[in-house]
């Protein structure tokens, strides 16, 4: 997807303020905009293993993933195929409604949910395998489980399997450096941006906009991770949501294969919310901290960084409904459609591709 940073974009009001405030670019450099610095803890990993399977959202195939300790400074990074992948911001590709990693031809979909419950509980370094029960030799991708549509699962696993300190192929351990936002950066696209500002604790603060959809409307919620639990309690369990008059198109087009009651929640333009109750009033707003948070840990490098120290303000403005008809040749975007709306992630397009380009521009070379 292109991306238009701070040039030609529609000016909204906010924006406009924001570009008159002292904000840089996306483009300054990584070296002036973020450090690394100490941050008095020990990079950690899996104490031992787990493993979690489920059905992928736009296959509707089974696939497994297997979660395994690290050494110190090995990182994050998947496994498929016998090739690895590092769950680093390089091998992001930007894919609608959904974050892809993709190295030597291979994709893995769908890690967004994964990577924020590692990051959010301290797994600094993860070997995370991942196969499809349906693989066959010609295979090229495959996709994390949906699970719920929420982190939670992926919480309780890494909480069965427990953390240890990660040592080094010495034997020895290593302090984690952590990323510090030295001035303002932003990017944006129309009225939909994600800013970072300089501070002395991580927070996060969203804002969601669905005018069209009254029981969605819009919502803001500010989270900071205060305590070790604070992630599984109030982040953790909110799940993606979609719109059931849009799935509804999907589905006549015989396009949604994973998509169900069971991984969403699904909210109607005219009658509101389809399968109630939801864990938290603002739980739309709150999934897509859960999602920001995933995407923003693909910063890290070798068991470092990972979520920066800053206060990180997202808002996603005119979300875009997709349907058959946007497209001229149903059959030759059949795969775009797919993994942009029959992920049942209802959200401003925009939204991952603005995480990923962030990231890119937090990480030190």
């Amino acid at each position: 997807m292109s991306l238009s940073i701070a040039v030609k974009a529609k000016k909204s009001t906010l924006i406009s303020l924001m570009r008159l405030s002292s904000f840089s670019s996306a483009t300054s450099s990584s070296s002036s905009t973020v450090s690394l610095k100490p941050s008095g803890r020990l990079q950690q990993t899996l104490a031992g293993s787990v493993e979690v399977n489920g059905k992928a959202l736009h296959s509707g195939k089974v696939s497994t993933v297997k979660l395994l300790p690290a050494i110190a400074g090995a990182g994050r990074y998947l496994e498929f195929r016998s090739r690895s992948i590092p769950a680093s911001i390089e091998f992001a590709q930007e894919s609608p409604l959904c974050t892809t990693l993709l190295k030597d031809g291979l994709r893995i979909r769908t890690v967004e949910h994964l990577l924020s419950a590692l990051e959010a509980k301290g797994v600094d370094n993860c070997r995370i395998q991942i196969e499809s029960e349906s693989e066959s030799p010609d295979d090229r991708e495959v996709e994390v489980p949906i699970c719920d549509g929420s982190a939670k699962e992926w919480v309780e696993a890494i909480e069965e399997a427990g953390i240890n300190v990660a040592q080094n192929h010495d034997g020895e351990t290593v302090e984690k450096m952590v990323a510090h936002v030295n001035k303002p950066v932003y990017v944006r696209k129309n009225d939909s941006f994600v800013a970072v500002f300089p501070d002395l604790e991580t927070r996060i603060t969203c804002g969601i906009d669905f005018p069209q959809v009254p029981a969605i409307g819009c919502q803001w919620f500010s989270w900071k991770p205060e305590h070790h639990s604070s992630y599984a309690k109030d982040i953790a369990p909110s799940r993606t949501f979609c719109v059931y008059e849009e799935v509804e198109k999907m589905r006549e087009a015989g396009l949604i294969k994973g998509g169900s009651l069971d991984n969403a929640i699904v909210c109607s333009a005219e009658h509101g919310w389809m399968n109630p109750p939801l864990r938290f009033d603002n739980e739309a707003c709150r999934h897509k901290i859960l999602d920001l948070i995933g995407d923003l840990s693909l910063v890290a490098r070798g068991g470092n960084g990972g979520f920066p120290v800053a206060h990180i303000v997202a808002f996603k403005a005119s979300a875009t409904f997709i349907s058959p008809s946007s497209f001229p040749d149903i059959k030759r975007v059949n795969s775009f459609i797919i993994k942009s709306v029959c992920l049942c992630l209802y959200q401003m397009q925009a939204g991952h591709a603005l995480h990923n380009e962030l990231a890119r521009h937090l990480t030190i070379d």
